[in-house]
């Protein structure tokens, strides 16, 4: 049982509460100063990147993450005494070929709805390719963009998961409890300021299917391959001037900001059809207990 895998550390639940309550606090601070201050993020953002650059930028911001996913990772190893393993999967090592088919079948949708976005409204798009400036994004993107969403699959998905469903002796609490503090924790970002507070049902949604995703297969591989992929595509396929990716993308986006029908697609369709293949695959069952039955000691 995946959440049962933190009974493998040493316990205490204090010992649960320094990561994610300082990621919370900076988070809330962040979010006080923007609206106290009224700051226009996307204005700032804007001049960031043309001071900067958008490449470093973009390594400037994802360094963070990074650093954050070694602090992660660090403080499980040394103060919890667990795995890497028993912290990722209940399976008896990491299921790399997981990883990999998730972030190539998602990896394959988000590219194939982009290029149809492309080829029926081209007016909504601008042709942006250039080479030298993609192939330095592409390497930064490459390295980076992976510990950025493993970071947030790692300290929601894994840490936060295990950690409440220990304390808790459930399954429902984390899942509901993770996967709404991921959606909430984008409302600082510049697509909220430009779409409005609606934007944030993407983002809860997301964070759902992920929760879905990882208790269902009793691990994170899955979740690890889908946001790599997400993340990974569309900072080098298409950004836009209000987007928290702003980078040297094959396309820009000129369209009037909306939130559109492809946001109600991908929560409505593309998820349920891709958790049917999953379950298929994979040979799910026993939803009702893997999402919020109760968490038994080993």
């Amino acid at each position: 049982m995946y959440v049962a895998q933190a009974f493998k550390g040493q316990l205490g639940f204090w010992k649960y509460l320094p990561i994610p309550v300082s990621f919370f606090a900076m988070m809330g601070l962040s979010y006080a100063v923007i609206t106290s201050m009224d700051i226009d993020v996307t204005a700032l953002m804007q001049a960031a990147v043309a001071e900067k650059g958008s490449t470093p930028f973009l390594m400037e911001n994802l360094l963070q993450f990074a650093v954050g996913l070694l602090m992660i990772l660090g403080w499980v190893k040394w103060v919890h005494r667990q795995s890497l393993t028993s912290l990722t999967t209940s399976r008896s090592s990491i299921d790399w070929s997981r990883v990999f088919t998730s972030f190539s079948i998602w990896g394959f949708v988000v590219v194939a709805t982009t290029l149809i976005g492309v080829y029926f409204s081209p007016e909504d798009y601008v042709y942006n390719f250039n080479l030298v400036p993609f192939l330095k994004l592409a390497i930064v993107a490459i390295l980076l963009i992976p510990l950025q969403t493993s970071f947030e699959e790692y300290l929601f998905r894994a840490y936060m998961m295990q950690g409440l469903g220990a304390f808790f002796k459930s399954k429902a609490v984390p899942f509901i409890f993770t996967s709404l503090t991921f959606g909430l924790m984008h409302i600082g970002n510049p697509e909220v300021e430009t779409l409005g507070y609606g934007i944030l049902a993407y983002y809860v949604g997301t964070g759902f299917f992920l929760g879905i995703v990882t208790l269902m297969d009793e691990g994170l591989e899955l979740a690890l391959g889908f946001h790599a992929a997400n993340n990974l595509v569309a900072a080098l396929l298409m950004t836009s001037n209000w987007t928290a990716f702003q980078t040297d993308s094959i396309y820009i986006d000129v369209a009037t900001p909306t939130i559109g029908n492809d946001i109600y697609l991908v929560l409505g369709v593309f998820y349920p059809l891709f958790l049917l293949f999953l379950a298929k695959k994979y040979q799910w069952k026993g939803w009702v207990n893997k999402l919020f039955g109760s968490v038994k000691i080993p």
